[in-house]
């Protein structure tokens, strides 16, 4: 924890991501209004960033083609962009490690670690991108739909390092005297191996948020994710493709947004994966 503590990296993203969070959570409190207001379309359509309206609204980062406040839907889009993305990362999550665990401590080369490893690496041979557009296609899109897609086709890669790290876990002698004092197969498992095994974990799951961030943009981009007028980031840059001439922000500003997050998500990742390559690192050499 002290060194990633003193990394740099992690402490720009987490600075970052904290300052987005709290931002998304306190949306009502530092904007000015409804993200879908609509009260002067002619009055207050394209209006520049810092400008203020014939109502004396201000408007920090400019209106778009409704009159309606970038910002107010730059910080309600963060509630929708970062629930979205976190539970679906929350869903692969208890996916991955419910599987990779269960391969991972099955009998090497049995049925059910034979079949699990199948059914995964079957999963990541799919194109990720064209599985994610077919299901989403398939259905009417909506929030919901993306937590479904994007959890259910990201699971395989934290299914796999779970069950790498199990497998080396279950031969190590911390196992081996639980199981002599009597513990069951299940609770060596989950009071044992798992807690030792988590740690890569948060590692891919601070990377996949990120990951995750940017396909639900790209779904909603596409029209196949969020449907306006409710606001997420990536829906915001498609109303604001068509007049980057003449009202860049309107795109931009989302844009950056993005973009500032998913840096902010990759950075704390690595961070967090050097702490954990150094610890052991550590623990090596004074073993």
């Amino acid at each position: 924890m002290s060194r990633l503590l003193r990394d740099r990296r992690g402490g720009f993203g987490a600075a970052v991501l904290c300052v987005t969070v709290v931002v998304a959570i306190a949306a009502p409190l530092v904007t000015s209004g409804a993200p879908a207001a609509q009260a002067d379309v002619a009055g207050a359509r394209f209006l520049p960033p810092l400008a203020t309206d014939r109502h004396g609204g201000f408007h920090p980062l400019g209106t778009d083609r409704f009159g309606r406040d970038v910002w107010a839907r730059l910080a309600y889009g963060a509630r929708v962009s970062l629930s979205v993305s976190l539970l679906a990362v929350l869903l692969s999550l208890v996916v991955g490690v419910a599987v990779g665990a269960t391969a991972g401590y099955a009998p090497a080369g049995g049925a059910t670690a034979l079949l699990l490893l199948g059914i995964t690496d079957f999963a990541l041979a799919l194109p990720r991108v064209v599985l994610l557009l077919l299901l989403a296609s398939l259905w009417p899109p909506s929030a919901a739909l993306v937590v479904l897609v994007l959890g259910g086709t990201g699971w395989m890669t934290i299914a796999r390092l779970v069950q790498g790290e199990v497998r080396a876990l279950a031969a190590r002698p911390f196992v081996e005297g639980a199981t002599a004092l009597g513990a069951g197969r299940g609770r060596v498992l989950w009071r044992h191996i798992l807690p030792n095994a988590l740690t890569p974990v948060i590692v891919a799951t601070a990377l996949g948020v990120g990951n995750a961030i940017m396909l639900e943009a790209g779904l909603s981009f596409l029209g196949l994710g969020v449907q306006p007028p409710t606001p997420s980031w990536g829906n915001m840059i498609a109303s604001g493709r068509d007049t980057l001439v003449n009202a860049p922000w309107v795109a931009t500003a989302p844009g950056l947004a993005l973009v500032l997050v998913v840096v902010a998500c990759t950075l704390l990742g690595d961070a967090v994966r050097d702490a954990y390559h150094g610890e052991r690192g550590m623990g090596k050499g004074e073993g």
